[in-house]
């Protein structure tokens, strides 16, 4: 029997199955089928973990064929990939095939990779769920203290101190003390930041600080679906509510009954929907889709936004009456061009972060790519951070050390001051005559350039077009001919929350 995990692959482009097969090759057993029947087959056969079916097959669709899968194999983690993003299909796939994920073409190998290789995680968790199960019926007190245990440890990772890295004079220690104070008493809280900022760590510390905290803590992004999707998250459905609806739902708000609903994106639902919002803030009830009768529930609310709310009721498109509902305390985040000393050590615990997902174990940072990464502004903030730095850690060498070269060139070419999209701005902050711009502009090429070679210049020569002796007398010019690698460093010790 393999060690791998298996997966099953099924779609009717014979091209389509090679490449998946492809990618997958080196970290699953993969057994794909182009028909329905084969798949059956495979899965009554052998052991298999994932099901990754298209959408569109001859026979049946991949919802209809993973409904099935769902009931003579209910362990599977069932996924789709369709190159068409119909609602209707995304909504019967969550609600009668139990899909994990919803996968549109054309997809980006290293990002199915990890999807799948979360899937696995899943599949592993819910093995060990069941153990637990079995030993809670064994040894209940035994289970009880794993779980408080458990629970436990969850608190200390999202506590003010521990949970929100930060350095010692960092912006976010008055946000922080804010959370603390606001934390263990029940009123609704509005987190407003820019997307990245770490809106929703900031709601789980607020949770696990909060006299809620051994009670459910759960997640709605309100952006991300239409108003009857989301209604139907939040509030639950009756069986035959609408299409689709084979069977109750239990909505979000019954489930996090006695604990924190944390409702992100709130600024994108619509007039329509912030009416039924209101209603069940006012009044502590929810009415399930579907349903003639209401439910009390017990949650703390809270929400963020990247919008200003306070614009949006002035313009008339968010409602005064549910911003005032939900802006018990306004807490807002700063965005991490303003955080520019936590840099560093969000970036090694990012990194840490990213090793143990990704598997893979590497000495650190070099002081050279901190110091670039502090020059530059981040626009996406924290999450443009994560996503710089797992490439980093997926191209650099395996217990090597990441160095500046291993940045995108848009990083390197930062000064202090720079904003990431429109180079006017840029332009704009640069001072001189037109030739003395332009030099400073060149500087900045070459010094990137030559972070990316390693220092090499004639590989950079190369590149640039010029001889070694033209790249020299431009080093000299723009006082670049004494500048060095910095010294490398060694990573501090430390844990990532």
């Amino acid at each position: 029997m393999s060690e791998l995990p298996t997966i099953l692959v099924i779609d009717d482009e014979v091209r389509s199955l090679e490449s998946i097969t492809r990618i997958l090759d080196e970290d699953f057993d993969v057994r794909s089928a182009s028909k329905i029947a084969d798949a059956v087959k495979i899965l009554e056969d052998n052991w298999v973990q994932i099901v990754l079916c298209d959408q569109r097959m001859p026979e049946q669709t991949g919802v209809e064929f993973l409904k099935m899968v769902r009931q003579r194999w209910p362990d599977v983690i069932r996924m789709i990939i369709s190159g068409y993003t119909d609602a209707h299909d995304i909504i019967d796939g969550v609600n009668e095939a139990g899909i994990y994920q919803y996968i549109t073409k054309p997809w980006h190998p290293e990002n199915l990779l990890l999807t799948l290789q979360n899937a696995c995680r899943l599949y592993d968790l819910q093995r060990q769920n069941e153990l637990l199960a079995v030993e809670l019926k064994m040894s209940p007190s035994g289970a009880d203290e794993t779980m408080r245990k458990r629970k436990e440890k969850l608190r200390k990772d999202f506590d003010f101190e521990d949970g929100i890295i930060r350095g010692p004079q960092s912006p976010m220690n008055a946000v922080c003390t804010t959370l603390r104070q606001v934390a263990p008493y029940d009123v609704p809280v509005l987190l407003s930041g820019a997307s990245g900022t770490g809106k929703e760590l900031a709601a789980r510390a607020l949770h696990y600080g909060s006299l809620r905290w051994n009670k459910p803590f759960v997640i709605e992004n309100c952006g991300a679906l239409p108003d009857e999707l989301l209604e139907s998250e939040l509030f639950g459905h009756k069986r035959g509510a609408f299409t689709g609806a084979v069977e109750d739902h239990v909505g979000l708000f019954e489930r996090a009954d006695g604990g924190t609903v944390f409702l992100d994106e709130i600024g994108e639902v619509s007039p329509a929907f912030q009416v039924k919002l209101l209603r069940t803030l006012q009044e502590g009830e929810i009415r399930p889709v579907g349903s003639t009768r209401t439910r009390k529930v017990d949650v703390r609310v809270i929400a963020a936004t990247n919008r200003d709310l306070d614009d949006e009721v002035r313009a008339g498109r968010f409602r005064a009456d549910l911003f005032y509902r939900l802006a018990g305390i306004v807490v807002r985040l700063p965005d991490l061009k303003d955080r520019a000393g936590d840099i560093p050590v969000l970036a090694e615990a990012l990194l840490d972060r990213a090793m143990k997902q990704l598997g893979k174990r590497v000495r650190g940072l070099s002081q050279e790519a901190i110091d670039c990464m502090c020059l530059y502004s981040w626009p996406g903030n924290i999450r443009e951070m994560q996503n710089e730095i797992q490439q980093m850690l997926v191209m650099g060498p395996q217990d090597g050390e990441l160095g500046a070269d291993l940045l995108s060139r848009h990083i390197l070419q930062a000064e202090p001051g720079d904003e990431e999209g429109d180079p006017i701005p840029v332009l704009a902050q640069l001072d001189g005559t037109l030739k003395d711009r332009i030099g400073e502009l060149e500087a900045r090429i070459i010094k990137e350039t030559l972070i990316r070679h390693r220092w090499n210049k004639s590989k950079a020569a190369r590149e640039l077009g010029l001889s070694r002796v033209g790249l020299r007398a431009k080093l000299e010019r723009y006082g670049l001919e004494n500048v060095k690698p910095l010294p490398k460093t060694r990573r501090a010790a430390g844990g990532v929350h």
